[in-house]
């Protein structure tokens, strides 16, 4: 029927070709377009997609291909060094074109190809209005219930993931979010917006969300709200989207959300599923890997970042402003206000009290505070090893807390392996150093051009001459299949996360003074801030080193992959080790970007 329809369409383009005002260019790109191979295959490949219903031959088997897919490259990664076939497998997995396939399957499986279109409202007379009633149940599974489109809705479900709230212009009782993945969302027979109009029998007109509490707690066996169907109750797709978050999370603890008993806690680090961004202030996610299957509330980027930027600010008291309240439909769930579980509420104008912040350094010490980013969330992807293309170790700490010590060691454990770019330094050269081994010595006004063009990673003036390391002496030693070990300045950092060089970075903090005192005198450590090293370290030396970590930590720890604790040196040796080999083997979060 479908290539029929593109005949006609041709043929009422030519005859039409002389009535519309359009030019011969215009119809010739149209003419060509319906004539087009690639227009009758995507026209073929519809009609099977249609009709997968109804022929068993293309009914899919499954809809979470490409999740299948990762999970064999986390089971065969171990054996491609060993098994060609598996490596081979590895390998094509991770083409382009075949994820994409398998993309394009799930979203066929799953149905996700049809548009979102606002469902056509229901005629009815205008005195009279469409109502639905839905019966809240305390029992662990669903019933079942009719739906008639000339009589009210009735149903009977558990609730469980849908909150409530008072509207701001109304007045009226509404429900303000339904979770994803909760039995709410999965009936599809809640919607936000959707008015409640009684409660067991009772008109919820002019009440408050804590009234309507009030009734729910006064009631037992089973709940009735008849509700008014919202204009609009097209369900939002579920995103795919994965962060890495940068801050801890404690649902209860935060007075700025509109329903405690929603929120998704979550420490520094974890990676999160974000299901939904359709709500500028609260987004709702899972954990990865979590197999509960309702999402829970989180604070978006932008009210965690306007919170913080509060925080900084905030030496007076200062009012916010927050949305409505919102209660919660959790069924069954534990309260302190209810024995039966059936509805919490919470919410209310917040008042910042008086604080001062304790601020660790000093404006006039480091001009890099007022630059410092505001870390909340990074998109992220998982990013498999591939053998022979490794990824940079980039050791980043304070001046003497041994990151070039641990550098030299790893080196010096497989040469033929592990490499460090070989620096740039506009000083002359010194009896016994080779040029290319130990620096490349340039002139100044070449280092300068190489440097305005951006071809340096990091560099810095010391007694009158330029050092620095160059972007291509990183990029030849990767492609060479070294490990590139890098010990650059913090400063650096943001230079060379780049989608190019990957880095792996690995924060060596400073133990406690206490310990940092005892390891250094027992190991008669020499002072890396005289040039003589013929003493050890001063207090005043130790006490900068760890003043200097805790300054990094603060402005970059949202870029760190990993954290050593230099207390023993072969300690921190033994677990740098350790996590060289799991970058090389096992697959590991990154910024999204550098998957794509």
């Amino acid at each position: 029927m479908q290539f029929s329809a593109l005949s006609c369409l041709l043929a009422s383009l030519e005859e039409s070709r002389l009535q519309l005002p359009s030019s011969e260019e215009e119809f010739g790109f149209l003419s060509e377009l319906l004539q087009s191979k690639e227009l009758h295959a995507l026209v073929k490949v519809h009609n099977k997609i249609v009709d997968n219903g109804k022929d068993d031959k293309f009914h899919p088997v499954l809809s979470s291909s490409m999740q299948i897919a990762l999970e064999v490259l986390e089971v065969i990664l171990p054996k491609i060094d060993t098994n060609t076939d598996c490596k081979e497998l590895f390998f094509l997995l991770q083409k382009p074109h075949l994820q994409g396939l398998m993309c394009a399957h799930d979203a066929v499986a799953q149905k996700d190809y049809f548009p979102r279109l606002p469902e056509i409202p229901l005629e009815v007379d205008e005195e009279e209005e469409t109502i639905k009633i839905v019966q809240l149940v305390k029992s662990n599974e669903p019933l079942t219930g009719g739906v008639h489109s000339t009589e009210p809705i009735v149903v009977s479900i558990i609730i469980k993931g849908a909150t409530i709230k008072s509207d701001e212009e109304t007045g009226k009782i509404v429900i303000a979010r339904v979770m994803h993945g909760g039995a709410a969302d999965r009936s599809g027979l809640i919607h936000v917006g959707d008015e409640v109009c009684e409660v067991n029998g009772i008109d919820v007109e002019g009440k408050t969300p804590n009234d309507v509490l009030a009734i729910l707690q006064a009631s037992e066996g089973t709940i009735t709200f008849k509700l008014v169907p919202a204009d609009g109750r097209g369900g939002s797709r579920e995103s795919k989207v994965r962060v890495r978050a940068h801050f801890d999370y404690i649902a209860s603890s935060d007075p700025f959300i509109p329903c405690k008993e929603a929120g998704l806690d979550f420490l520094k680090g974890d990676i999160l599923h974000i299901v939904s961004q359709d709500d500028a202030y609260w987004w709702q996610a899972r954990k990865e890997g979590d197999r509960n299957m309702r999402a829970g509330l989180i604070p978006s980027r932008a009210l965690q970042e306007r919170r913080v930027l509060h925080e900084r600010e905030n030496s007076q008291k200062t009012e916010i402003e927050v949305p409505q309240p919102e209660c919660s439909l959790l069924l069954p769930s534990a309260s302190p206000q209810t024995s039966d579980g059936i509805l919490n509420c919470t919410g209310g104008t917040f008042v910042t009290t008086p604080r001062t912040k304790k601020i660790l350094y000093d404006a006039a010490e480091c001009e890099d505070f007022a630059r410092e980013e505001i870390a909340t969330y990074e998109e992220v992807a998982k990013l498999y090893p591939r053998p022979g293309l490794y990824r940079p170790l980039a050791l980043v700490g304070p001046p003497g807390v041994g990151r070039n010590e641990l550098k030299r060691r790893l080196i010096a454990t497989d040469p033929n392996k592990y490499r460090s770019p070989v620096p740039y330094t506009t000083r002359s050269i010194r009896p016994g150093e080779v040029n290319g081994k130990d620096y490349y010595f340039v002139s100044r006004e070449g280092m300068e051009e190489e440097i305005a063009a951006g071809k340096f990673l990091e560099y810095g003036e010391y007694k009158g001459n330029l050092y620095g390391t160059s972007t291509e002496s990183v990029l030849s030693l990767i492609n060479a299949g070294y490990v590139c070990i890098l010990s650059p300045h913090y400063q650096a950092i943001k230079m060379m996360r780049t989608p190019q060089i990957k880095p792996y970075i690995i924060y060596i903090k400073p133990p406690l003074f206490a310990k940092l005192k005892e390891t250094r005198t027992a190991a008669s450590a020499k002072s890396t801030f005289d040039e003589t090293n013929a003493r050890g370290f001063t207090d005043e030396e130790l006490s900068d080193m760890i003043h200097s970590g805790e300054k990094i930590e603060f402005m970059f720890s949202h870029f760190f992959d990993d954290t050593i604790v230099n207390a023993e040196l072969a300690a921190a040796f033994e677990t740098l080790v350790r996590v060289a080999i799991s970058v090389e083997t096992e697959p590991l979060w990154v910024p999204a970007s550098w998957v794509q």
